[in-house]
């Protein structure tokens, strides 16, 4: 396909053989036959004993990509690891909606994360954060002159804030440490020139700097998705006001919070981890943020506009890089960054965005309507099928039976098992 030509909608891309659908992102990324390859190659032992300690060997997942992405006036095909069934076909259905007004809109603010260093024992913390404050651009300059390719990048730090805590300890100073990170995820760098700044911390203070580390709390590095979900296409006003009487559970109640937030993390951690990033950080960051107001709510948010079509938002700390760790090592994580066509790190955070409000408009849309079992089902039965036994294509027949009967249990798979082979 020419790049004028370029799209991520393809119809009935989940019918397809793998080879075909392997065809077509290939058609769509310009993978070379190197690249293709790798789809099939586990990762080698020798990378993976680099990666971590007391390796044995290595764990796949599924990897498969969601279609339908339009961002930013861009078309995207999203690779995506995950075990969990209906993920990703509820994204491409979500988006293929989303791109009927426009597709997903974002805004990200800069990369800027925050480092911690925590001051004990000061006599006067009062007085100690003032000095602090005082001696900013000394400070500053200490943390730049760890990370000069990252100052020449156009990143580096930026600046100081200074926050006085009580504790059962005594009050204590947190000095938080701004730095632009540019295209990477920014612990390493971050970390470094927070182990250069305690010295001079504990001069200037009297203090005692006990921990220095990167937060994972990046709520300074933002990022906001926007979609517009067509009324008709949707059911009607009255599906979108059962979908927004859902939502306000979300809203108010911690517990229904938890899950709806999870179903956002079910797409978030998919493409999070095919792309080598660390989805525990993205996680614990996107959990922080939903309690900042002192109560734990939802990372999204929904209203009807004035002809009463379904707005939704969603925002939260994306700290991602596409430079450094796994990202750069692991073969197939380069392989879904080429996919995506990305090259910044703010890119691939819109993407994200995006991908998790995709994948909590789906999980809420079925929960509003037919129910969420009812989504999952067809793929769980494949897995029962399997489980008792079914082979190549028993597998498909003795799924649509169960689902047929809506009794999709392992004691059952095998009594219609058996039954079809006898018939046969």
């Amino acid at each position: 396909m020419s790049t004028s030509e370029k799209t991520s909608v393809v119809s009935g891309f989940y019918k397809l053989p793998i080879e075909k659908r392997r065809e077509f992102v290939t058609d769509f990324a310009k993978l070379t036959p190197d690249d293709v390859k790798a789809f099939s190659s586990p990762l080698d032992l020798a990378t993976a004993d680099r990666m971590i300690e007391n390796v044995l060997g290595t764990f796949e997942l599924p990897l498969g990509v969601a279609v339908n992405f339009l961002i930013n006036g861009k078309e995207y095909l999203i690779p995506m690891a995950t075990e969990e069934s209906s993920v990703v076909a509820a994204a491409s259905n979500a988006a293929k909606i989303a791109r009927i007004k426009g597709g997903f809109t974002t805004t990200c603010s800069e990369p800027l994360m925050i480092g911690q260093l925590q001051l004990l024992h000061m006599k006067d913390v009062v007085t100690a954060a003032e000095e602090i404050l005082h001696h900013k651009k000394q400070l500053l300059t200490l943390a730049n002159a760890q990370d000069k390719i990252l100052v020449d990048l156009g990143g580096g730090a930026r600046d100081l804030e200074v926050r006085i805590l009580d504790s059962p300890f005594g009050k204590m100073i947190i000095t938080h440490l701004i730095v632009d990170v540019r295209d990477a995820m920014g612990a390493n760098a971050v970390n470094t020139m927070c182990e250069a700044l305690a010295p001079m911390l504990e001069e200037i203070t009297g203090g005692k700097v006990r921990l220095k580390i990167l937060s994972n709390l990046a709520d300074k590095r933002l990022v906001k998705a926007t979609a517009l979900f067509d009324k008709e296409k949707i059911g009607g006003a009255a599906v979108v006001d059962a979908f927004l009487e859902s939502y306000t559970l979300a809203s108010i109640d911690p517990y229904r919070a938890a899950t709806h937030n999870k179903g956002i993390m079910n797409g978030i951690d998919a493409v999070i981890i095919a792309t080598g990033n660390d989805s525990r950080a993205i996680e614990a960051g996107a959990h922080a943020y939903a309690a900042r107001d002192g109560h734990y709510t939802s990372l999204t948010s929904y209203h009807k506009d004035k002809q009463g079509n379904l707005v939704g938002e969603i925002e939260l700390p994306i700290a991602v890089g596409v430079v450094g760790g796994a990202a750069n090592m692991h073969p197939k994580a380069k392989l879904c960054r080429k996919i995506l066509g990305i090259t910044t790190a703010k890119e691939l955070a819109e993407v994200v965005a995006s991908l998790g409000l995709a994948q909590n408009f789906a999980a809420l849309f079925a929960l509003s309507t037919v129910g969420i079992q009812k989504g999952h089902m067809s793929l769980h039965a494949k897995n029962i099928a399997v489980m008792a036994g079914a082979q190549g294509t028993e597998i498909d027949k003795l799924a649509d039976e169960l689902v047929k009967e809506g009794k999709v249990k392992l004691d059952r798979a095998k009594e219609l098992l058996e039954l079809m082979r006898k018939k046969h």
